[in-house]
């Protein structure tokens, strides 16, 4: 008897591939937040004081705009929720197609702290290492967009 898959079991599967994905990820914005630290924007980061403690290209960063509602570290550990939040929302059927467009605005969101991190890197303070992480973490989005779009059945009108 041949296996066939239907649309309904493949978006299952792939709803189950991204939300580990995204607890994978959550998780390391707990243990590793410095790893997310260049993709949030300084324009979105409240700086409360101007210590010591605090790196040096923050100096130059505009101070508490508009949008400075967070800290950074604050900013890395409520993406990290959102995050763990829509996996498990990816999981459950009945909230998989809202699940699925958070997750695409969510990442369409995240797409702006890419493209920054990847013009501070190409600015004269930037390194080469620099610009060669941001330069594939960036193009990284794209599929990560399209693919929770897939989820939220968008095409098929699931």
């Amino acid at each position: 008897m041949p296996f066939s898959w239907s649309a309904r079991t493949t978006q299952t599967i792939s709803a189950a591939a991204m939300g580990a994905l995204l607890l994978v990820s959550a998780r390391k914005h707990f243990r590793q937040p410095e790893f997310f630290a260049p993709v949030v924007p300084d324009y979105l980061c409240r700086y409360d004081h101007m210590g010591e403690d605090e790196p040096k290209a923050h100096a130059a960063a505009p101070r508490n705009g508009a949008l400075a509602v967070m800290s950074r570290e604050e900013w890395i550990a409520v993406s990290g929720l959102l995050e763990a939040a829509a996996a498990v929302g990816l999981l459950i059927p009945a909230t998989r197609k809202a699940a699925a467009c958070g997750t695409t605005l969510m990442f369409a969101a995240f797409l702006a702290g890419h493209v920054d991190a990847l013009r501070r890197a190409c600015s004269p303070g930037g390194t080469a290492s620099e610009r060669r992480i941001h330069s594939l973490r960036l193009p990284l989005q794209l599929p990560l967009i399209l693919w929770a779009w897939s989820l939220a059945g968008a095409k098929r009108g699931v």
